[in-house]
Order: C-alpha cells, then structure tokens, then sequence
C-alpha cells in the first residue's frame, strides 16, 4: 500500500471515529441537559431554564422536549405568550411516547387556550382530557364551563352532571348546576344543588350568594338576607351581595335598609363606572324617589349618566324630573311627605268641583272620596260621589289601574271616577276609559290644576 493511499483510509477511519465520538458525548450531553432544565424549573430559576433550554434548541430545532420544557419554564415565568408559542409547536409536531407527560400538557395547553381566547381550541383539549383520564371528575367540570361561557347550557349541565358523577363531592359542579337551574327559574332543584354545594365546602362563599338570589327570587327574603351576608366574605361578590340585600328590603319597602345596603355597595367599589356601582346607585335613585326625595335621586341618576349615557331609563329619568326646578307646584306635588300630599289632593279636589269626604294614602299616592260642591239648586239634587286617585309616579299608567278604579265605582256607590297622575297613559288604559265613567289626567292637566289650586 502506497503512503498517499494510506493516509486516505487512515483520515476516512479517523473522520469515522470523531464523529461516533461526538455523537457518543451528544447522547449523553443532551439527557444531561434536559435535566438541567428540569431542575432549574424546579428550583425556581426559570430565567437560567430558559436560557438551557434554547441553547439545547439552537443545536437541535427539533427537541420537542427542550421545546415543551422551555414553554413550561416560560408559563411558570408567566410569560405566558411565549409559553403559548413554545406549547403550539409542542401540540403540532411531538410524539407523546413517554418522555413527554400528555395528560398535564393537555391541561396546560387547554388552559393557554382560553387565556388566549380561543374557546374551541380549548374545548377540543377537555373533551381528549374527558377521553384520556375518564376519572378525573375536573375534566368533565371544565369541559362543562367553556360550553356554559359559549352559552351551550344543555351541553354544560351534562358535562356537569358528569362530573359530579365521577365525583359525588364536587362541590364546584353541583353549584354550576344549582346556577344554571336557577337561570332557567327551577328554583326548587337549583336550591338543592346549591345547598349541596355548601354542605360539601361550607366555605366556598361565592355559593352563598347565589342561594340567596335563589331566596330572593322565592320571595324569602329572610334567608336571602342571611345567605347573602355571608357571601360578601368573598371579595368578588361583596359588592352584588350588598346590592342584592338592598333588594330584598326594597321588595318589603323598607326602604331606610335598602339605602344603607347600596351606599355600602358604592363606597367599596373599585371603579365609578363598573356595572355594579351603576346598579347599586340606580337602585338607590329607586329608593329615594319612592321616598319623595326626589333631588337626590336626581343626584344619582346624572352621576350614573355621566358614566353610561344608556343605562337603563336614566336618561328618560331626568328628563321626566327636568321640570321640577322651574315647575314648584309639580316639585310639590312629587316630593311633599304623606301629610302634605293629602293636603294636596283635597286642594285639588275642590279645583274639579268636589269636597273631600274621605283620604286614603296609598303606595302610589293617594284616593281620595269626594261628593259634587253644593251648588244654589243643592236641595233639589242629589249629590254624586267620585272616586278620585292621585299618582305620583314616572311610569305610564297601565288599563290595569284604570279597570280596577272603574271596578270600585260601584262598591263605593261612586258614579263617577277621576285618576290623576304626574306621568301619562298608556293606549290601552285610554282606550278602556273610553264611553266609561272614568276621567284621566295627565301631567299636563294635573298641572293646571295644582296652578288653579294655588299650590
């Protein structure tokens, strides 16, 4: 064998053998690193994780364990865009033989999913989890929450269902199913699964308040009170608590507790404009006009429209009150205490040709009972009897208010029957009145009247 042949064979050899050399020192510096990585995560330096894990990538793009380890270091960092990328590309192109744990990956990847708003791509990675570790009553659980938020109710109450099937004591899934049976009014079986709920973690505040909604709603307003006070130990429903419990002294007028609960509701408020600040001084706007105060619910209307011009009937709200600071008799009429709204009424009775006999405050005003003035030929007629209401309200009065006037006529041996109120009428109640004994007058026509009267 010639030199120069020798020397060929001798450097292919040589080649040969570096390259099982490195290949050999690569097998056993990769695993290496790979538990570097780990290690790092799990010590809580995710910074030098991360900077492992890409150099492991950098001299070979496809590691899918460096990827998947590099997302992890990233998500515990809560770099959690990043994570997403690095999990993404995990999903797509690695083989889960083993090296990678599938069932905590699809968890993770489900939870960037809907971090991320993409609710199907969530969906699909719970319904695998559903599949892929049928015991886990969680998995059945979340599954039932993303077909909640994309409003599938039949699909989560049985995603739900099944949890709690796999889980007698998931106390989580039977207060989903106590929520969604109140939603759809099934008071009797949500409150069941609510209480459930709490008999199985009797501090899962959060629970308390929707079984007092559920009270309220059954018109027990007593235990909707109770329920409801321990739900504002949780600090994300202080505040719908507080302005639930205002409703519940709303519904049995006693109005002075209901103010407390909503100014209570707006003075731990995180933000002047966030719904529930709105509701809790919308409600106590409620609460002063049915108390007459009428300039500081006022006051509440046009702080509830300087944040949301379209909120509710705000806005039709002040402009129905527009008029009180230029219109003293109607401010009067609207804002006077029971006393003096009865005096009132009798003033403006006589105005219509009649005299008070008998007054009847009632919660929308006041009846008053009144029989024709004596005129001179007063001897040689009989007098008729009216049955005259005073409204002081905002809204329309309904034919429901006009046929029950019409309907006392003659219980009261009243031949005639006269509403006033500060609002209007609605068509129907007009109609009805027609070719009856039954007077109606609007706003306007109150109006002149309580001008005539001189109030």
């Amino acid at each position: 064998m010639d030199t120069s042949a020798a020397i060929v064979i001798f450097s292919v050899l040589g080649a040969i053998i570096i390259g099982v050399v490195v290949m050999i020192i690569k097998s056993f510096a990769s695993p290496k690193r790979i538990d570097g990585i780990k290690k790092l995560t799990k010590d809580g330096k995710y910074q030098q994780a991360e900077k492992l894990a890409k150099q492991v990538i950098a001299k070979d793009p496809r590691d899918y364990i460096a990827h998947y380890l590099l997302g992890e270091a990233y998500y515990l960092d809560e770099k959690y865009d990043l994570a997403f990328i690095e999990y993404k590309l995990v999903n797509q192109n690695a083989l889960f033989d083993g090296q990678i744990p599938e069932v905590p990956f699809r968890r993770r990847m489900a939870e960037l999913f809907k971090r991320f708003k993409q609710p199907q791509e969530a969906l699909k990675e719970h319904l695998l989890l559903t599949k892929m570790d049928p015991q886990n009553a969680d998995n059945y659980y979340e599954t039932g929450k993303i077909y909640e938020d994309m409003n599938q109710h039949g699909n989560a109450m049985t995603y739900y269902q099944k949890a709690a099937t796999a889980n007698r004591k998931h106390s989580k899934a039977h207060a989903a199913m106590g929520y969604l049976l109140y939603r759809a009014k099934q008071f009797d079986n949500a409150k069941r699964e609510i209480d459930l709920a709490i008999r199985l973690e009797p501090n899962q505040f959060s629970n308390y308040y929707y079984l007092g909604r559920i009270l309220r709603e059954s018109k027990d307003y007593s235990g909707a009170l109770k329920a409801l006070e321990k739900a504002q130990r949780d600090p994300e429903f202080r505040q719908r608590a507080l302005i639930e419990r205002g409703s519940c002294y709303m519904a049995v007028d006693h109005m002075d507790n209901a103010m407390a609960e909503f100014e209570h509701a707006i003075k731990v408020s995180t933000s002047d404009s966030n719904q529930e600040t709105l509701y809790a001084r919308y409600f106590l706007a409620a609460c002063y006009e049915k108390s007459r105060n009428i300039d500081k619910a006022i006051a509440q209307w046009e702080k509830i429209y300087a944040k949301n011009r379209s909120f509710r009937d705000v806005g039709a709200k002040l402009q129905e009150y527009k008029d009180l600071q230029s219109n003293d008799s109607m401010k009067e009429y609207l804002t006077s205490s029971s006393q003096e709204f009865e005096n009132i009424c009798v003033k403006a009775v006589r105005v219509l040709g009649y005299e008070a006999k008998k007054t009847e405050t009632k919660p929308f005003g006041c009846i008053v009972y009144a029989t024709e003035q004596k005129g001179d030929n007063w001897m040689n007629v009989r007098q008729q009897m009216a049955l005259i209401e005073f409204h002081r309200v905002t809204e329309p009065i309904e034919d429901t208010v006009v046929r029950r006037v019409h309907d006392n006529l003659k219980n009261n041996n009243c031949g005639k029957g006269i509403v006033c109120t500060s609002s209007s009428f609605t068509p129907t109640a007009t109609k009805f009145a027609e070719n009856r004994p039954v007077v109606l007058m609007d706003k306007e026509k109150l109006e002149a009247i309580l001008s005539k009267a001189g109030i």
